[in-house]
């Protein structure tokens, strides 16, 4: 079982707390605004020039899409569980489910504790395109609290799952995964850049952690091995 190793936790949590501060304090959140604001206006421009574009923006935030993320995740650890024994299957599904009770946890906190409440861009700036108005179909373009990004949040913890479980190779395929369903949020103005950037990356490092490099993790899955039925035997 993995030691508790502190001081890596606290400067992670460190990080976090300065990307936070770094965006929060600051008059207009300081170089982040710009930031925001350009990337926003980038693909907003885009969805008007371009049809093609428009149309894929429009499909990967159409909630039957979030499907496919979830697909992707579920493949990346599919691919391990076929080759493991039946006590390695049930394993695996352990940690996916504290993987879960994780990102739960974590995006109930950060809605609670975080003092920010802020909408999308395509609800702050006037005179801009909504893939919504331009093709008429149901889409995810603009939100009313997007800060932090719970879609994000949720990327980055499974990111991190693979990261401490499955080795290096697994973690860079799932934060290939993070980038292809987490930026359409962003290129379509459903988030500004920041709320995923800063909002759950500070989230991630100051959570984590505390999970991961700690026994916790170790612990929980330990747990709900012990305890939860044996429902499903594999061969």
């Amino acid at each position: 079982m993995m030691k508790t190793r502190l001081l890596p936790v606290l400067l992670l949590n460190l990080a976090g707390l300065g990307l936070f501060l770094s965006w929060y304090l600051p008059v207009n959140h300081g170089f982040w605004f710009p930031l925001d604001s350009g990337i926003f206006h980038f693909f907003n421009q885009k969805l008007a020039e371009s049809r093609p574009f428009l149309w894929l923006v429009a499909i990967t935030n159409n909630r039957a899409f979030d499907v496919c993320s979830l697909l992707a995740m579920g493949y990346l650890m599919l691919t391990f569980w076929r080759n493991e024994s039946a006590a390695g299957r049930r394993r695996i599904l352990m940690i996916g489910l504290v993987m879960l009770l994780t990102a739960v946890v974590l995006n109930q906190l950060a809605q609670a504790l975080i003092p920010v409440k802020r909408s999308s861009p395509t609800l702050f700036f006037p005179d801009i395109y909504r893939v919504s108005e331009l093709l008429h179909i149901s889409t995810k373009d603009a939100s009313k609290d997007s800060f932090p990004g719970d879609h994000g949040m949720m990327l980055l913890i499974f990111t991190a799952f693979m990261w401490r479980y499955f080795g290096h190779k697994t973690f860079a395929l799932a934060l290939i995964i993070f980038m292809v369903f987490s930026f359409p949020r962003v290129m379509i103005g459903a988030h500004w850049f920041s709320d995923i950037a800063v909002g759950s990356l500070s989230v991630a490092l100051i959570g984590l952690p505390w999970c991961l490099m700690t026994p916790l993790s170790e612990r929980l899955i330990t747990f709900f091995d012990r305890y939860l039925p044996r429902v499903i035997q594999q061969s």
